[in-house]
């Protein structure tokens, strides 16, 4: 029979603002303060608000305008290079205690840890070596944290999410019965882990409105509502969870692929558009070639501006062959965006996708293309990267991106979409 598991997650409690206000000598649960650009509109959404902010009742991902005019706050600008270099340091002081093989990063501010073997050898409990790995967090970085330990990784999740924010210490603790025993009827369904607004709205037209009711439900029904995905519910449903951190670490995805999008700053018209989809082609088929790689197809996703209430539009383009040439991704690209997109609608959102993608261990030349062309393409790209990575990315621009609307310049010193701060 398998050894049971025990599983910490380590959150870092409102991380953005958290650093920002230790970059400023404040104390993070006690100042007011907001992580949002103070350049863009009051519609911005804040990447962060601090402790002392939600306990006045402010979301932690509100609208600039929804933070109540009687509430003095600091705002500070996204800098997210800097978060990044906090994070790493944290995740230095993970690795102190548990061994990467044992640690899945879920995002820039939690981590899962499977902490079994390791109980034994530090004679301590799971309680205990959390608060251990908390402390030194708060000692070495100035960053709060919270902590859920779970018999499942579900159960550490759901414990730190929703136990942990009801007890002093901040680490909350489930095994499968007690998870039964005090969350089957707690509510709302929301809180939980992966079950959003759609799902929750979907169980209640059946009247379903815990877990626990989700658990003694009709399987049969819930079937047919979700497909295959009843399977998870159920499972979460009653605090199991079959995945291990092994199965994590041991995952292959069948097929990769290479995605960007963004919001753009005001509505764009079709030319404009087609301007900023080019830029992201180029981008894109950059960091192909810095990957060594190529694609057999783009996808492009172009969302219209709100008002005209337009259904999105969406489609594939698949290339005469597998290709990690500029020249050939830009074309195939813009081929694409001019056969699905309305040219009377403004569009405000993009994502472009170049699907399959894998290693290039040689190129298949077809009948139409030249060798010698596409050799003097393939080093130009490499010259680009170096120019770019030793002098920074907008050191080199095309001409394209000088022209009025073109964002590439701007994101170039973003991260994630947002300031880097450097």
């Amino acid at each position: 029979m398998e050894k049971p598991r025990t599983y910490v997650c380590i959150d870092l409690k409102s991380f953005y603002a958290s650093v920002e206000c230790r970059e400023r000598g404040l104390d993070p649960m006690k100042a007011r303060l907001v992580v949002a650009d103070p350049e863009r509109t009051d519609k911005t959404i804040c990447l962060a608000v601090s402790p002392a902010m939600k306990a006045l009742g402010v979301p932690g991902r509100c609208r600039v305008f929804e933070i109540p005019p009687d509430i003095g706050y600091i705002m500070a600008p996204p800098r997210m290079q800097l978060y990044i270099d906090y994070s790493a340091a944290v995740y230095g002081i993970y690795l102190k205690y548990i061994a990467k093989e044992d640690i899945h990063v879920y995002s820039i501010d939690e981590v899962f840890m499977d902490v079994t073997d390791y109980l034994g050898l530090y004679r301590m409990t799971a309680r205990e070596l959390s608060i251990r790995i908390m402390q030194d967090i708060l000692e070495q970085t100035g960053i709060p944290s919270t902590a859920g330990i779970g018999t499942n990784l579900y159960l550490a999740k759901i414990a730190l999410d929703i136990t942990a924010k009801h007890v002093p210490d901040r680490i909350g603790e489930l095994n499968e019965e007690t998870y039964r025993r005090t969350l089957w009827n707690h509510r709302p369904l929301t809180d939980f882990w992966r079950i959003g607004r759609g799902t929750a709205a979907r169980l209640g037209t059946a009247g379903i409105t815990t877990m626990g009711e989700i658990a003694h439900a009709d399987e049969e029904l819930l079937y047919r509502m979700f497909g295959v995905d009843a399977e998870l519910l159920i499972d979460h449903a009653w605090g199991r969870e079959p995945v291990t951190m092994a199965d994590i670490k041991n995952y292959k995805p069948k097929d990769n692929s290479l995605f960007s999008g963004q919001v753009l700053a005001r509505e764009y018209s079709f030319d404009e558009a087609r301007l900023v989809v080019k830029e992201m082609a180029d981008s894109l088929s950059l960091e192909l070639a810095g990957r060594g790689q190529m694609t057999e197809s783009v996808t492009l996703h172009v969302g219209y501006a709100r008002r005209f209430e337009k259904k999105s539009a969406h489609g594939t383009e698949r290339l005469p062959s597998a290709t990690g040439s500029s020249r050939e991704l830009i074309g195939g690209t813009v081929r694409l965006y001019d056969r699905i997109v309305d040219r009377n609608v403004p569009v405000k959102r993009i994502s472009l996708g170049f699907n399959r993608v894998t290693d290039e261990p040689y190129q298949q030349y077809s009948l139409f293309q030249m060798p010698e062309k596409k050799d003097r393409e393939d080093r130009m790209q490499r010259a680009v990267l170096n120019i770019k990575g030793k002098f920074g990315r907008n050191a080199l621009l095309r001409g394209i991106d000088l022209q009025e609307g073109a964002t590439a310049a701007e994101r170039n010193t973003q991260i994630g979409g947002h300031r880097s701060g450097i």
